[in-house]
């Protein structure tokens, strides 16, 4: 009997290892280890625009959700090299959404403006879960739209959201002002969606108004 079960544990164990291991190679696709691996974790990847086509259609894509592994190695590498782009000249920004740079993962940086020291954080797999009714009027960029800004009406005040930590720890958190904008926007991407789809709303909502 005792052999029995210990044959059980083995199974199991190596079983547990397989799918862990399994996980970890499988988070991203051949195509997006390629981009990631394409350089060190302090070297920017190129930032995907909606004036190339085969860029733009990818940004339409929705990402897919993201297992929070503090031990897969292509995380850390892409995280790392998301953040080197987001702080980088040449695309400097207050947020970064992995489709914007060819990965199709539910993953962002984001600047806590709201905070001291306005730190970059990243999100794994954020979701808002409440807007406010309340809207905000403000004036949005985007890297992946080049030499253009536009005002919009209709971002939240407030939002709660919730995400994974990197550490794999889910949270929530309720997040206000400008802030709450940027997390509006970037989270979009993650659903296939840029802010001028949000503009072009707002002109139609206002034509059909008496």
């Amino acid at each position: 009997m005792k052999t029995i079960y210990a044959s059980l544990l083995v199974v199991l164990l190596i079983t547990s290892c397989s799918i862990a291991k399994s996980s970890v190679k499988n988070a991203f696709s051949k195509k997006e280890l390629k981009l990631i691996n394409s350089g060190t974790s302090n070297t920017p990847m190129r930032v995907y625009k909606i004036t190339n086509k085969t860029d733009s259609l990818l940004l339409r894509k929705k990402s897919s959700y993201i297992n929070p592994e503090p031990k897969n190695e292509a995380l850390q590498l892409f995280v790392n090299r998301l953040y080197a782009t987001v702080t980088d000249s040449t695309s400097l920004g207050v947020g970064i959404a992995a489709p914007q740079v060819g990965v199709l993962k539910n993953i962002i940086w984001v600047q806590r403006l709201d905070k001291e020291n306005t730190p970059f954080e990243v999100y794994l797999n954020p979701k808002i879960i409440e807007y406010s009714t309340d809207k905000q009027t403000v004036t949005e960029g985007c890297l992946s739209i080049p030499n253009r800004k536009e005002t919009l009406n209709s971002r939240s005040k407030i939002i709660d959201i919730e995400y994974d930590a990197l550490n794999g720890q889910h949270k929530t958190e309720t997040i206000e002002g400008f802030v709450a904008v940027i997390f509006q926007h970037e989270i979009d991407h993650l659903n296939g969606i840029i802010y001028l789809d949000h503009l072009n709303k707002e002109l139609k909502d206002s034509k059909t108004k008496p």
